[in-house]
Parts: C-alpha cells; sequence; structure tokens
C-alpha cells in the first residue's frame, strides 16, 4: 500500500506528496473547467499515469529480455466527453519505439504495453487507442 498526501492549495489547485519519497506535484483545473491550466489536471494524471505504465511494462520485460529499448518515448492524447457526465473519454497512446526492434520483439513489447495496470483499470467506457511506430 502506498500513502499519497493530497492538500487544497486553493483556487482549484491540488498538492500531491508521495509519501514514501515526499515528491510532490500540483495540479490545477483546466481551463475548460473553470481553472487556470497552470499544471497537470487530474485527467491528465490519468493519462500520464497510463503512458508512464505502459512504458514502465515494456521496460521491465525489456529488461528481462535483454532487449534494447532506450529512446522510447509515448504521446498520451486525452479526449473529454461531456455526456452523460464530465469525464474522459478517449486516450490515445503513440509510441516511438527504436526500428532495430525486430518483429517478435516488437509483439512483445506490444502486448506487454496492453498489460499495463493502469489501462486495466480504467471504466471500459474509456476508448484507449494505441500507436506504434518504429523509427
Amino acid at each position: 500500500m502506498t500513502r499519497i498526501e493530497i492538500h487544497y492549495e486553493g483556487d482549484l489547485h491540488c498538492r500531491a506528496v508521495h509519501a514514501p519519497t515526499g515528491t510532490a506535484l500540483m495540479t490545477d483545473a483546466p481551463p475548460d473547467n473553470q481553472g487556470k491550466g497552470e499544471s497537470f489536471s487530474p485527467t491528465d494524471l490519468v493519462g500520464t499515469a497510463m503512458g508512464t505504465c505502459m512504458l514502465t511494462i515494456m521496460g521491465i520485460y525489456a529488461r528481462r529480455k535483454g532487449i534494447d529499448m532506450s529512446g522510447s518515448r509515448v504521446e498520451v492524447l486525452k479526449e473529454m466527453v461531456a455526456d452523460p457526465a464530465r469525464r474522459i473519454g478517449k486516450l490515445t497512446a503513440t509510441f516511438t519505439m527504436p526500428a532495430h526492434l525486430t518483429s517478435i520483439q516488437r509483439a512483445a513489447l506490444e502486448n506487454a504495453a496492453r498489460g499495463c495496470p493502469v489501462h486495466h483499470s480504467l471504466h471500459p467506457d474509456v476508448q484507449v487507442d494505441l500507436v506504434f511506430r518504429y523509427a
């Protein structure tokens, strides 16, 4: 179990502290929801969590198999919907991976990404699209 302490700072800003390390991050409501957009919004963190989780799970697999995936990255686009309630409607994760990976390594790493616990924790109504590019 991990403890995260969250304090409301006022003006729609929150400060979250990862209790085991003391690492802090700030959130703000987005401009389209009464905020100033001065930091990650809480829903931005969901997309961030999914993208970092997927790269981490891929990295664990790569480490175990001796695969070099240095330089890999992911861009996550978050789309909100308002009906029936304001929520994340779609997350699109576009991965840029090293060109040297074999077709077997590519398939295994893509499968690893799909095993991300954050992805599996999302409500089924959240559409998740994964795109893999090898450059």
